[in-house]
């Protein structure tokens, strides 16, 4: 007869809780340095580039805050001024754009109804 394999429902809480802690102080242990920062890596820019909603942008808000401190408001004051002007310029190609596709599509429909009369 075939034994059976254990499985975490096998487990109290408090042991699954055990295995568990003792799975994360190998696995960590058993990383490089250069898994580790990409490990890290990963799951902070996850935590700050992928918030959904409100309330997970304002958690990301604050930890940002909590980590530059008082030098928050300057780098933010840095940024705006750095790409207020690659904005605008960009609205603007935008807009260009967006006239001249207008004007193209004007234009052919404008040329369809004349051909539709040269016959």
């Amino acid at each position: 007869m075939k034994k059976k394999s254990i499985t975490y429902a096998d487990l109290s809480k408090k042991q699954l809780h055990h295995l568990k802690e003792h799975y994360i102080q190998k696995k960590v242990n058993s990383m490089s340095h250069k898994e580790l920062t990409e490990f890290v890596l990963e799951i902070i820019s996850h935590q700050i580039n992928n918030t959904i909603g409100k309330e997970e942008e304002m958690e990301a808000w604050q930890e940002m805050s909590d980590f530059y401190g008082d030098q928050f408001e300057i780098i933010i004051l840095e940024i705006q001024q750095k790409y207020i002007n690659n904005e605008s310029i960009q609205n603007i190609e935008e807009d260009t754009q967006e006239r001249r596709l207008e004007l193209l599509e004007k234009n052919n429909l404008d040329k369809a109804k004349q051909d539709m009369w040269d016959d």
